[in-house]
């Protein structure tokens, strides 16, 4: 068992630094991902649409853009309600040019 143990001690040691290393880098990434999302919570006579013009100086999607986003990336079909929690974008970055188009057709 040693002498297997000291063979492989080179890979082991490799395999618990890169381990490391990504549970690291995970909860770096978390970080950094949580600065582009906003919680927001409805009130009454909140919509999509008015949501998208109180927030407009923290994204730079147009309103369509802004309701196609977050109807996807929320589940929304047609309606919010007061009280329900939504996620907004609020950094232009964290959407890609692929999530455009298929957030538009919807």
């Amino acid at each position: 068992m040693k002498n297997l143990l000291n063979q492989y001690s080179y890979a082991i040691f490799l395999i618990i630094l890169s381990c490391s290393l990504a549970f690291l880098l995970s909860l770096r990434g978390n970080a950094v991902e949580d600065n582009k999302y906003l919680s927001v919570t409805i009130s009454e006579g909140d919509s999509l649409w008015k949501i998208s013009s109180e927030y407009a100086n923290q994204h730079s999607l147009s309103n369509k853009e802004f309701v196609s986003w977050v109807k996807k990336h929320n589940n929304i079909r047609d309606i919010i309600l007061p009280g329900e929690v939504i996620i907004i974008p609020v950094n232009h970055e964290v959407l890609s040019s692929n999530e455009f188009a298929s957030a538009a057709g919807e």
